[in-house]
């Protein structure tokens, strides 16, 4: 089970190794640990629960209290404090779709809002809500309810002649996957919070795999599916292709729960890679970096993954690998190829038959090579793809050596890529200056694409003993990075969704006449506003 508070497994203690923690304490100075408020102390601050007993909701007080965020670091730093913004009132757990239709019609007629729960993994305050007060003083008068999808969660049916599979939309990535190994089956979507996240949360937040250059981003993955709207049932053949006017999928896609609960998704699913390779490259620099990850993007090669580290990251990356034999050859041998300290990180991931992935492997070499590039084997990816859903849990370390750690990420053309990457450094970089705290921030291109690519950022700065303070520090640095991808033409999201966290600045990419549209489609399918209210649409209670 995942602990109340993080990301971790209440069995797993995640730690930093040594030569991480100096890397860290170098950068940022000492950190300060802070100690966690306990379990049973928040649980017992929970108030009464405001719900009529349902033979379908849970009312229990630990139920709701985990049940009451997501994993964005408000929600960390509210957990970690207990000083929760929100706790549900009830935690539904359908098994059926007329249970949710139930479940919706009883939430209408209390007078409840209603917030779609998933794998709760949401990074951009998609669960929960800012400004609903906290444990001991709510300050909405309306009841909130969660309605948890873990019971609507296996597969349905599987047309394997078609390759279309139907899942319950709390189908977990793992689950999902192995559902499919029997048939040698994939659907290849790997998001870093694949463990935990579930098929629904992917279709609602338009989420991209690790993979999805090969496999496809979700809405390349996403044939149909049926949600339970307030206004009613709204369901979506799975055709292979249609002109019968605009793509409805669209509206569900990205919808985040708002329009009504998805509850079931059906996927297109391919046969299972016979060999997957993940070689690597170091480059001198940044600038070589981008410009052999534009170049391999643009090759239409059969590639799975093509992803690029700042020399930072790169430099991060090592240290988090330790001080093994292994590593210590590795920096031996760059340094004979007088690669230096600005040399960036380059993985490719093919997937395929054996002469596939040999053949993209090889043509991705001179491309690299002609940005000045050594070529270092496999050992990098195979320790890559070993550890990449268990990045997550370093959170749980750095938190706990007194440092708080966030993500943002973005996309955009090639020409504006450079400008756009030093801008989001430097907002973060210089965030807290006038405070006398230093932050440290380090990018990377996850998903590359023939006409640009996405930036994925890290910044880490030292908490505080106030957990107020730390989440102002956040605001302000989150806002600096935020209005610097809006004002280059970034995209807001690429991946993680809206949430509440960028609902302000999603008017800037579609424009006032957009955000009415968004406004007049959700009045539509929830007539009354009760659906996970806040996300996308700003000004929502």
């Amino acid at each position: 089970m995942r602990r109340w508070n993080g990301w971790a497994d209440e069995s797993r203690h995640p730690t930093l190794p040594p030569s991480a923690l100096r890397l860290i304490e170098a950068e940022l100075g000492p950190g300060r640990p802070t100690s966690d408020a306990v379990l049973a102390d928040v649980v017992a601050a929970v108030p009464a629960s405001r719900l009529q007993p349902n033979s379908l909701i849970s009312l229990d007080p630990e139920d709701r209290v985990r049940h009451a965020t997501g994993q964005s670091l408000p929600d960390w730093i509210a957990l970690r404090s207990g000083r929760l913004r929100s706790v549900p009132d009830g935690v539904a757990r359908p098994a059926t779709n007329d249970d949710v239709r139930a479940l919706l019609a009883w939430a209408g007629s209390s007078g409840a809002k209603v917030v779609p729960y998933g794998g709760g993994t949401s990074v951009v305050g998609g669960i929960g809500g800012a400004g609903w007060g906290n444990s001991r003083h709510p300050t909405t008068h309306q009841p909130i309810l969660t309605i948890a999808l873990e019971r609507l969660a296996r597969l349905r049916t599987l047309n394997e002649r078609s390759g279309l599979a139907t899942f319950g939309a709390g189908t977990t990535g793992p689950d999902l996957e192995e559902a499919l190994r029997p048939h040698g089956l994939t659907l290849g979507h790997f998001p870093q919070s694949f463990e935990r996240s579930t098929l629904g949360g992917w279709v609602v937040t338009r989420s991209a795999g690790q993979q999805s250059l090969g496999f496809g981003r979700i809405e390349a993955l996403f044939a149909g599916g049926r949600v339970e709207a307030p206004a009613g049932t709204f369901e979506l053949p799975p055709h292979p292709a249609s002109a019968a006017g605009p793509d409805l999928r669209q509206l569900v896609l990205g919808s985040e729960g708002r329009l009504g609960v998805l509850t079931e998704a059906t996927v297109r699913v391919v046969p299972r890679p016979a060999r997957e390779a993940f070689p690597a490259w170091f480059l001198p620099d940044w600038s070589h970096a981008i410009d052999a990850g534009r170049a391999i993007g643009r090759a239409g090669l059969p590639l799975s993954m093509i992803r690029v580290l700042t020399p930072l990251e790169t430099a991060t990356l090592l240290a988090l690998a330790g001080e093994s034999r292994s590593m210590g050859l590795l920096r031996r041998y760059l340094g004979f190829r007088k690669m230096g300290p600005e040399t960036s990180l380059l993985l490719v991931g093919a997937s395929g038959t054996d002469r596939l992935v040999e053949a993209a492997v090889r043509e991705v070499g001179p491309l690299v090579r002609r940005e000045g590039g050594v070529a270092v084997g496999g050992s990098i990816g195979r320790r890559w793809i070993a550890n990449r859903f268990r990045s997550a849990d370093l959170r749980d370390a750095l938190w706990e050596a007194g440092y708080a750690l966030d993500t943002l990420e973005t996309a955009i053309d090639w020409s504006r890529l450079p400008a756009l990457a030093a801008a989001v450094e430097r907002a973060l970089s210089a965030g807290l200056e006038d405070l006398g705290e230093r932050v440290l921030a380090f990018s990377h291109l996850s998903h590359v694409y023939p006409s640009g690519s996405s930036l994925y950022t890290t910044y880490a700065f030292r908490s505080t003993a106030d957990p107020d303070e730390t989440l102002a520090r956040w605001r302000r640095l989150k806002g600096a990075a935020s209005r610097a991808i809006v004002d280059a033409g970034g995209t807001i999201t690429h991946q993680h969704g809206v949430g509440r966290d960028h609902a302000e600045y999603l008017v800037a990419e579609k424009g006032e006449l957009g955000m009415a549209v968004l406004a007049d489609l959700a009045h539509r399918f929830d007539p009354d506003g009760i659906m996970n209210p806040g996300v996308l649409l700003r000004g929502e209670p």
